[in-house]
């Protein structure tokens, strides 16, 4: 039995919307328009952040700052952090996939929000340029994307100023997404479907919307806080007036310690969608992935200070973080099992997605593995601020997050334009992309271990050696970028027709048409109980009471 489910969107205001590509540059209260609007802008500052980072490491080729001038370098190395993070990662494995999927998934027409969806989008692109232009304008940021005190405190003003005021604009648009998100999972799934129906991306974005809306109002209070420091010589974080400057450190990791599960958690969801379609098979252990996941949102909340095992913490207060985040390994190597017993004796499709997500699996343990090394005091303090915490903080966050986001555009990509991308190009793109990536970072452990420190253009002659070698990973991950666009773009105008359905996936967004029309289903849309039933017969599927089984049957 199926239930319809009303219209959420304005037909008049629909016809008012321009159409063809027009729509993607207006104010779309679509979820699919805004979502892609959310991927293709990331992208472009994804470009933006990789030039500065191949500065950086042009400059860092030589042992001597011969490339830029060492507060140009400090700009670029400020610019570079802000941008990949809270310009690339976080608008779009939250923004762009969580928008276009999470409707689909709970079987509803659009967003709870529609219009705060706009909103939170349209607060991007004038924060990412007014971000950037402070390069040109006044001169950008040079503490760091930490903006710790009391260096923001005495480095130029204006150019701090503008990264606040930036990076509060890009927190209130994580705060709006991240309220839809909660009230379209929890109010607007279709009746019958139940939340341990779910597909794992919901609970994924669940969780991730969870830390969004407790952590962000933290940071943006704490730069609020900064920014009188700086403008009007207040002393709330600067000694020399009776502030306290690890007080900065406390609340700004208390955001940007969960902001890492913020990058990371979609990205798992993203692989727990991609991976079942690909190995035809059900996803392993279900239940304990959710479990998982939300033990993840309570303990990322509870280790910030393990950033902090240098700034005069109490041995108690070391204590009891090292143990916290000792412990949220257990949960995370939870959803390694669970992904490698999916991989395991499934038929798989060694496409482009698939080789973009177990590269995520491969270089995610190695950034886990490291992560638990840092937890350990003693050994954090051997190799804080050095290039060992680069090498690691990259494993997790780009050998994570941005592979996933790969892995999620070649699985997408037909769903999103009807058209199929060149796996020959997808691939090529994956050999460059993983062989770079781990040639850039891989030696920077070495680097970290015998002393370098970090977020300094100078070092000892000693690392020219390593360093260029890390400069020639960068190089191949800046030319493997040339392919996956070649691909994208051509794809567009000339890859092979896609059809509705080319993955025979069982979730919600593979029963309607590619690309979907403006209301998601033609018709009522379909009650997807059973998202992950590869190899479940027909009849068993017929059981539990499905309204899609029909579809179901063309996905054995």
């Amino acid at each position: 039995m199926t239930i319809a489910i009303p219209p959420t969107s304005n037909k008049k205001s629909d016809q008012l919307q321009p159409n063809g590509w027009l729509r993607y540059f207006s104010f779309s209260l679509d979820h699919k328009v805004i979502g892609l609007q959310y991927l293709v802008c990331g992208f472009i500052f994804y470009l933006i952040g990789g030039l500065l980072g191949s500065a950086i490491r042009v400059e860092l080729a030589s042992p001597i700052s011969d490339f830029m001038a060492r507060d140009v370098y400090n700009q670029v190395l400020t610019l570079h952090g802000t941008v990949m993070i809270f310009l690339w990662i976080v608008p779009v494995v939250n923004g762009a996939f969580g928008n276009y999927l999470i409707p689909f998934y709970v079987g509803a027409r659009d967003m709870a929000f529609p219009r705060l969806n706009a909103v939170a989008f349209w607060m991007i692109p004038p924060a990412g340029l007014l971000l950037i232009s402070s390069y040109f304008i006044t001169g950008a940021a040079q503490s760091g994307w930490t903006a710790y005190p009391p260096l923001s405190l005495t480095t130029p003003a204006a150019g701090q100023i503008l990264w606040i005021l930036s990076v509060l604009f890009l927190g209130g648009s994580s705060i709006f997404g991240g309220i839809n998100f909660i009230a379209t999972i929890l109010k607007l799934r279709r009746p019958g479907l139940k939340l341990m129906q779910l597909p794992m991306y919901c609970w994924a974005m669940l969780g991730t919307s969870i830390l969004v809306v407790l952590s962000t109002p933290v940071l943006a209070g704490t730069l609020i806080l900064l920014s009188f420091d700086i403008v009007v010589h207040t002393g709330f974080f600067n000694p020399g007036l009776g502030g306290n400057a690890v007080v900065y450190q406390h609340l700004f990791w208390f955001y940007s310690h969960p902001a890492v599960y913020i990058m990371v958690l979609p990205a798992f969801g993203l692989v727990s969608e991609i991976l079942p379609v690909h190995c035809r098979k059900p996803l392993f252990g279900y239940t304990s992935m959710v479990y998982s996941i939300m033990a993840i949102c309570v303990l990322g909340l509870v280790v910030w200070a393990h950033h902090m095992f240098t700034s005069g913490t109490p041995p108690w207060m070391r204590l009891f973080f090292t143990i916290a985040t000792s412990f949220i390994a257990v949960p995370t190597g939870i959803k390694f099992f669970n992904w490698l017993a999916t991989l395991w004796g499934g038929r798989i499709s060694l496409n482009s997605a698939v080789l973009f997500s177990c590269g995520f699996i491969v270089n995610f343990v190695l950034g886990g593995i490291t992560g638990v090394m840092l937890a350990q005091v003693p050994f954090d303090i051997h190799v804080h601020d050095t290039y060992f915490v680069v090498a690691h903080f990259h494993y997790v966050v780009y050998g994570g997050s941005v592979f996933v986001i790969f892995a999620s555009i070649y699985h997408w990509y037909p769903k999103f334009t009807g058209r199929m991308l060149n796996e020959n190009l997808g691939r090529f793109h994956f050999l460059l992309t993983f062989i770079g990536f781990n040639l850039c970072f891989a030696p920077q452990h070495w680097l970290g271990l015998n002393g370098m420190p970090r977020r300094v253009a100078e070092y000892d002659p000693q690392f020219t050696f390593i360093n260029q070698l890390s400069s020639a990973g960068a190089l191949l991950m800046a030319i493997s970028t040339l392919p996956f666009l070649w691909n994208v773009v051509q794809s567009a105008f000339n890859g092979p027709i896609a059809g509705d359905n080319p993955w025979r996936a069982l979730t919600p967004e593979w029963l309607t048409s590619s690309p979907p029309p403006v209301e998601n289903w033609n018709g009522e849309a379909p009650l997807v109980t059973e998202p992950y039933g590869y190899g479940v017969p027909k009849e068993q599927l017929d059981k539990t009471g499905t309204s899609n089984s029909d579809h179901r049957s063309s996905g054995q």
